[in-house]
C-alpha cells in the first residue's frame, strides 16, 4: 500500500484528503494540534480498511517531525507528503501596519520552515519510492495583492517558490504547488469572519488533487478549480 503523510488533517482540507486517499487505499500518517479532532478523523478514513496513524503535535517541532517520519517508515515508507497545515499569524487578519511580528514569524515557521523541516525529514523516503511526490497547499494570496492578506501571503509566496526550487533539486520526484481556492474552512473563517459569502465545500477540489497523483503532470504550481474542470 501507498503512504502518505498529511499536516493539518483534523479538519478542513486535510481531513478532504485523508478520507480521499483512503477510499483509494493509501495508509496514512496524520497530524493536527487538537487531539480530539485528529482522533475523530482517524477512526473515519480507517474505516475505509487501511492503516492511520494519527499523531498529534505542532509541525514546528523537529522532534515531531521526525515522529511523522518514522511513523511512515514503520507503515513501508512515504510515497507523498502533503503539507496542509497552515497559520494566519493573526486572527482576523489585519493590515501590514498593524500585524504583529510574532504573528509573521508564526506564519512562517508553520507555512514555510516546517515545510522544509518536513521535507528534509522524509526525503530520503521520498527518494525510495517509485512514485514520490509532494505536494504543498497553497494560496492565491501567494500570487495576488489582497488587503490584509499580506503576512499570510507572504508565507505561501515563499512557500511556492521552496516548492519551485526543490523540484529543480529533485528531478526524481513530482513537488506541486496547488492553490485549493477559497474554501468554507475554519481557517478562512478565523481570516475575515465578516465575510458571510457561502463557500464550497473542501471535498470539491480533492478530485483535483487526486488527478495530480493519476497523471502525475510537471513540478509545479496548479489551481485545484482547473484541475477539477479538466485544464492542466
Amino acid at each position: 500500500m501507498p503512504v502518505a503523510i498529511i499536516t493539518g488533517a483534523s479538519k478542513g482540507l486535510g481531513r478532504a484528503l485523508a478520507e480521499g486517499l483512503a477510499r483509494r487505499g493509501w495508509d496514512l500518517v496524520l497530524d493536527a494540534r487538537g487531539a480530539q479532532a485528529l482522533a475523530g478523523t482517524a477512526e473515519a478514513v480507517s474505516g475505509h480498511g487501511v492503516r492511520v496513524r494519527a499523531l498529534p503535535g505542532d509541525v514546528t517541532d523537529a522532534a515531531h517531525r521526525s515522529e511523522l517520519v518514522e511513523a511512515a517508515w514503520r507503515l513501508g515508507g512515504l510515497d507523498l507528503l502533503v503539507h496542509n497545515a497552515s497559520a494566519l499569524g493573526i486572527e482576523p487578519l489585519v493590515r501590514l501596519e498593524e500585524l504583529p511580528l510574532p504573528g509573521l514569524r508564526r506564519a512562517l515557521e508553520v507555512n514555510l520552515v516546517a515545510c522544509l523541516g518536513l521535507v528534509q525529514e522524509g526525503l530520503a523516503l521520498l527518494r525510495a519510492s517509485a512514485a514520490g511526490a509532494v505536494v504543498v497547499v497553497s494560496s492565491d494570496a501567494a500570487a495576488e495583492a489582497y488587503e490584509t492578506w499580506g503576512g499570510y501571503g507572504a508565507s505561501k509566496a515563499a512557500l511556492d517558490q521552496l516548492a519551485a526550487v526543490l523540484a529543480v533539486e529533485e528531478p526524481g520526484l513530482r513537488v506541486w504547488a496547488v492553490d485549493p481556492g477559497d474554501m468554507a474552512t475554519d481557517l478562512y473563517a478565523a481570516a475575515v469572519p465578516e465575510d458571510r459569502e457561502p463557500r464550497p465545500a473542501p471535498e470539491t477540489v480533492v478530485p483535483g488533487f487526486l488527478r495530480l497523483l493519476d497523471e502525475r503532470p510537471a513540478s509545479g504550481r496548479y489551481a485545484a478549480a482547473a484541475l477539477v474542470d479538466g485544464v492542466v
